[in-house]
């Protein structure tokens, strides 16, 4: 039984917690939050037998065998370095930390002790795009020709103007750590390695600071293009949508909702086809959570989390993984400053 901790009252309560409890092989022993009454308080209702106010506490305990970390990106790196200096695996939270050099050293934290990570991309644990990705592979559309992102949204930091990490740039959030992050795990996954990019970046006209729009054009070693418009400052925005174009089909992903997870629509058509025809799937597992679409997702990445640790294996989305994303977000800000399309380096392992 791997006895799990997390780090983080709000996401690590609410979509961590009830996703690991689906896995019957480790159980959530401990809760760490900043308020040691409202944290103690949290543990009770949620049936969580240890909290603590100080997060060392909870890392450093000896019935904790693996932690899980909800923070800001600020503060990952802290704590996913002492978890795997006292030989803890970490499941950790996007974007893994505020700047390169957070990344880069808990990247080699886990390259020195062979530890299991993993960073909570949710989006490729959606079974439509779990099956999208299936249909990619098998060329389904031909070679890929461009793919198109739009993500027009209105988040509840922009909607109640707090100036928290997810607006501002300088914390590791605003409109290009918070959501395009996703977008470029997700399309590395999908489409394969980003050689070049571009990117203009800005925020609300009566606050630049808010970081709330991106919009970064893309180069991918197979000979693709594509684009990336990103808002979460669309009030009744249009939703998330991705359409891929291969020579000889078409496919897209949509959701118009207001859930990030739950709502996508699998579309595809080839070539004599007039029209796109739907995908239909079923999570039997999200169906269990009507309230919260991102729990089935972090579910499965939490089984295969506990995959990893129980084979003392990494997983396919280590902190590797976080530190290829963490630097194209570094090289998004360059463009953006830059004014000019950016040639994207491979990962250098001898400088992490």
């Amino acid at each position: 039984m791997v006895r799990i901790g997390i780090v983080g009252c709000n996401y690590g309560r609410l979509v961590q917690l009830p996703a690991f409890r689906l896995d019957p092989r480790c159980v959530v022993v401990a809760l760490a939050g900043r308020d040691r009454a409202r944290t103690a308080e949290l543990a009770r209702d949620a049936n969580v037998a240890l909290s603590f106010d100080r997060w060392e506490d909870l890392v450093e305990h000896q019935m904790i065998d693996a932690i899980a970390i909800a923070t800001v990106p600020s503060l990952q790196p802290t704590i996913a370095v002492r978890a795997l200096e006292v030989g803890k695996p970490v499941f950790a939270e996007k974007p893994m930390a505020a700047d390169l050099v957070g990344a880069t050293q808990m990247t080699r934290a886990a390259e020195a002790t062979g530890l299991t990570t993993m960073l909570d991309f949710n989006f490729c644990e959606v079974l439509n795009w779990k099956k999208a990705k299936e249909l990619l592979d098998d060329g389904a559309i031909g070679r890929l020709r461009h793919v198109e992102v739009n993500w027009n949204v209105e988040n509840y930091a922009t909607r109640m103007r707090l100036k928290n990490w997810k607006a501002l740039s300088a914390e590791g959030g605003g409109a290009l750590g918070n959501f395009v992050s996703h977008c470029f795990h997700y399309l590395e996954w999908f489409c394969g390695p980003i050689v070049k990019l571009s990117a203009r970046l800005s925020g609300l006209p009566d606050d630049p600071a808010m970081e709330t729009n991106a919009a970064v054009g893309l180069a991918f070693r197979s000979g693709a293009v594509g684009n990336i418009a990103m808002s979460c400052a669309s009030y009744l925005g249009s939703g998330h949508r991705l359409e891929f174009y291969g020579e000889e089909g078409t496919l897209t992903l949509v959701n118009e909702t207001a859930d990030y997870m739950r709502g996508f629509k699998l579309n595809f058509g080839r070539r004599p086809a007039t029209g796109l025809s739907p995908i239909v799937l079923i999570d039997d597992v999200d169906l269990g959570f009507p309230s919260d679409g991102r729990i089935a997702p972090v579910s499965r990445m939490a089984t295969a989390f506990i995959d990893a640790v129980e084979r003392r294996s990494p997983t396919s989305i280590a902190f590797a993984n976080g530190l290829r994303v963490q630097t194209l977000l570094e090289a998004a800000r360059r463009a953006n400053d830059l004014g000019h399309w950016l040639d994207i380096e491979p990962v250098n392992t001898e400088q992490r």
